[in-house]
């Protein structure tokens, strides 16, 4: 019998084994499931980087109710961002630093959404209607964490939806570097009422006022590639979800792809 032709977002038996030791053994009870878990995330990448609809599926992949039956049920438990935080460790080690950074770099990006719904709001700097995706990232660019929103939410309170999810596995964080549009008084009071019992400095990398053109400013490029990466990927060329918590799942499984690919080349 031929062998199914494969598609580039199928995993490897090498990437496949770094992902089956995150996820771990599945439930022993129950019928045994008619998929594995191998294709069931092969075809979650596949959507992610075609950013085709669940209903258009290629028929040699899982039916695509089962593949959004696990996409939702991993999603609500916070599957695909352990997933991820696992791999940026394992990745982070592969370089040669700690598994926990010291320092970030936090900046936000405005896209557009379609007419499925959800919230969303007009960003008037930057003319889009839509949402924010809100970045942490540490200072290869990996990401820390995530926050969806409403493009209208101004940067500052933004920021505080990111920062209030740092948590014990990035407890060494003490420093963020961020533009100007996280300036000013609100979000620093915040952030020492908030994180008072252990220093948590945010420095302002500004903008030359006799500076013209575009100029790669210090520490913000690095926020700014990770934007350029997750574009690689079609379902993040606008944001096609009514939840925002399925957009943060999408920037999660992005940024995965890419951490497996280069964590099975080493």
């Amino acid at each position: 019998m031929k062998e199914k032709p494969s598609y580039p977002t199928d995993l490897n038996d090498l990437e496949w084994a770094i992902v089956d030791q995150i996820l771990g053994d599945p439930p022993k009870l129950g019928r045994p499931p008619r998929f594995d878990r191998r294709a069931v995330l092969g075809a979650i990448f596949y959507m992610v980087r075609t950013g085709g609809s669940w209903r258009l599926l290629p028929h040699d992949l899982p039916p695509w109710r089962i593949v959004y039956y696990y996409f939702v049920r991993w999603r609500n438990a916070g599957l695909f961002e352990k997933l991820h935080d696992a791999l940026r460790a394992a990745a982070r080690q592969e370089r040669g630093k700690k598994k926990a950074p010291t320092a970030a770099i936090l900046d936000s990006q405005s896209v557009r959404t379609t007419r499925r719904g959800g919230v969303r709001g007009y960003d008037a700097g930057k003319k889009v209607v839509g949402r924010k995706r809100h970045l942490l990232v540490d200072t290869d660019g990996l990401i820390l964490k995530v926050r969806v929103h409403a493009a209208n939410l101004q940067d500052r309170d933004g920021a505080r939806l990111v920062l209030e999810q740092i948590d014990e596995p990035l407890s060494q964080l003490e420093l963020i570097w961020a533009d100007a549009g996280y300036a000013g008084d609100k979000l620093a009071g915040w952030m020492a009422e908030r994180f008072g019992k252990r220093p948590l400095r945010l420095e302002i990398v500004r903008r030359s006022d006799a500076q013209k053109g575009f100029a790669v400013l210090p520490r913000r490029w690095v926020v700014e590639r990770t934007f350029g990466w997750l574009h690689q990927f079609r379902r993040l060329s606008k944001d096609y979800e009514f939840r925002t918590d399925s957009s943060e799942a999408f920037i999660w499984l992005a940024a995965s792809c890419i951490l497996i690919a280069r964590l099975a080349m080493t």
